[in-house]
């Protein structure tokens, strides 16, 4: 009895100071980030919907190629014969369950004119060597395509590396290169949508796109799906945006060539993130970055996506923004820092509140002292009725823009089997929401104190904003990545004890030479 005694006294106090002004505050203010989650959500899904039924549109029209072009004369020989030369660049390291479909539907684009494939590794011990040296041999001469070993990087993360040597080795009549990475599904006429709007537009700077996460099952998984639907907002635009995701970017050759604004040599010297570096510059020089409503991609999660795995990938994300090329680059990242991780913390704490209030409804039914907080727990319940109303809110907007995409990605890939939404546990993506907003800020205090990240097996040290030390083990450290599983070395062949001592035993028996 006497320990009930000190359980309600402890939920009476909780009770009251959560219906204090400043815990009320922060309640509806939790309420205000859902809602506005899910605005935002909304008008993503209304952009994406509005291009799904166009292409439903003209495939009604007559167009059944509409999934490639609005107007099918477009697809005549003489329109693709114009057309510009395309370098696509893939830098790679290691090879999972998902990256040889994902190969696939890149190097069997549809895309009409001039196009060239650059598959990079850093060696040709590389997994991916072996898998994509495979994949090329069986369609021999259909395509151009070829792999570059890029070698280790020194000065830059090796991603960047290889990008930068995929660069130097494009063909010279290219007048866009095209960064992807190993986990895009591209759709048949996705370079010929960024292409066309290049062509539209020559004042833009950058074209991307954005991933829809297919979760695998595992909360790891959902964490990082959920982690991406807010971002998704900025890409879902239809047209100029501030946000860039380095899976996809379609640039101008020739600036690379020339390396204009130093975009070479920022992300060559001490460049850590592609993206962030890119967009930076991008916004120091006033430069256009364009989204096409046409340019989302399934991203399937690994099978066997850890949790561990996933705090890996959230230390990953949270890292970019302790890199920076210049002063107001710093002071964009640190305004970012800030604010998200208000913003997180804004969203966990009055799902912590509700908690409290129910518990309290709950006892007060057994204790006659908790019957005395009355006008408390009605308050508290009051509050707890608003905030599950706006978090139903907030996933049914989720859940409408993950269905609006996938219907828009079964379009756009009408060869491909379909996605379905059936395969998503909206439960798990209630969890995943609390534990990846509960974790974000403590990721990126650490990401902050410590400078350093751990990501495929390396490890990279900041200052200054841009990367000073890389260190590789010996041992090669761990054999898989932290986010897709994808195995980072080859395997080395089995000897067998037998075959082990008869070989010993032939080369003692051998003559010694004199």
């Amino acid at each position: 009895m006497a320990s009930f005694a000190v359980l309600d006294s402890f939920l009476a106090s909780a009770s009251r100071f959560c219906c204090s002004p400043l815990a009320i505050f922060v309640q509806i203010q939790g309420c205000f980030i859902c809602l506005t989650l899910a605005l935002g959500w909304s008008l993503a899904a209304y952009v994406r919907n509005q291009e799904r039924r166009k292409i439903e549109r003209n495939i009604k029209g007559g167009n059944c190629f509409a999934f490639l072009c609005d107007d099918i004369n477009d697809l005549e020989h003489s329109a693709q014969l114009n057309l510009p030369r395309v370098s696509v660049i893939m830098p790679l390291k290691g090879f999972g369950e998902h990256n040889l479909h994902n190969w696939r539907t890149q190097i069997t684009s549809l895309y009409g004119g001039p196009l060239e494939f650059l598959f990079v590794v850093e060696s040709n011990e590389d997994p991916a060597y072996f898998a994509v040296s495979k994949l090329l041999a069986e369609f021999k001469d259909s395509v151009d395509a070829k792999i570059i070993v890029a070698g280790l990087s020194t000065t830059c993360s090796q991603k960047i590396h290889n990008q930068l040597v995929g660069v130097e080795k494009m063909h010279k009549e290219s007048k866009y290169v095209l960064f992807l990475d190993d986990d895009v599904r591209l759709h048949p006429g996705s370079i010929g949508a960024l292409t066309v709007e290049m062509e539209k537009n020559p004042k833009i700077f950058i074209q991307t796109g954005y991933p829809l996460d297919l979760p695998s099952g595992s909360l790891g998984s959902y964490c990082i799906y959920e982690y991406h639907m807010p971002c998704s907002m900025g890409f879902a635009t239809g047209g100029r945006t501030f946000f860039l995701w380095g899976g996809c970017m379609m640039m101008h050759a020739d600036d690379f060539r020339k390396d204009l604004y130093g975009i070479v040599t920022g992300l060559r010297d001490g460049g850590y993130s592609d993206d962030m570096t890119l967009a930076a510059i991008s916004g120091d020089q006033k430069r256009l970055i364009t989204s096409p409503p046409v340019a989302v991609f399934p991203h399937p999660l690994a099978s066997d996506l850890s949790f561990s795995r996933y705090w890996n990938y959230l230390r990953k994300q949270t890292f970019v923004l302790e890199s920076y090329i210049s002063t107001v680059n710093w002071i964009m990242n640190r305004a970012l820092f800030s604010v998200h991780c208000y913003l997180s913390w804004g969203f966990c704490l009055p799902y912590f509140m509700a908690t409290v209030h129910l518990a309290t409804a709950v006892r007060a039914q057994y204790s006659e002292y908790l019957l005395k907080e009355i006008g408390t727990l009605s308050c508290g319940l009051r509050l707890v009725g608003c905030l599950a109303a706006c978090a139903l809110i907030e996933l049914l907007s989720m859940w409408n823009l993950t269905k609006v995409e996938i219907h828009l990605c079964n379009i756009l890939s009408p060869e491909w089997p379909q996605i379905s939404l059936r395969s998503y546990n909206w439960g798990l993506v209630f969890i995943a929401m609390l534990v990846d907003n509960f974790l974000y800020p403590i990721s990126a205090v650490r990401s902050h104190f410590s400078q350093s990240i751990n990501w495929s097996g390396v490890r990279y040290h900041l200052r200054d904003g841009k990367i000073i030390k890389i260190e590789r083990s010996k041992e090669r450290g761990t054999k898989y990545s932290d986010l897709a599983r994808k195995r980072l070395y080859a395997k080395k062949p089995k000897v067998s004890l037998l075959s082990s001592f008869s070989r010993n035993f032939s080369l003692w028996h051998q003559p010694k030479e004199v």
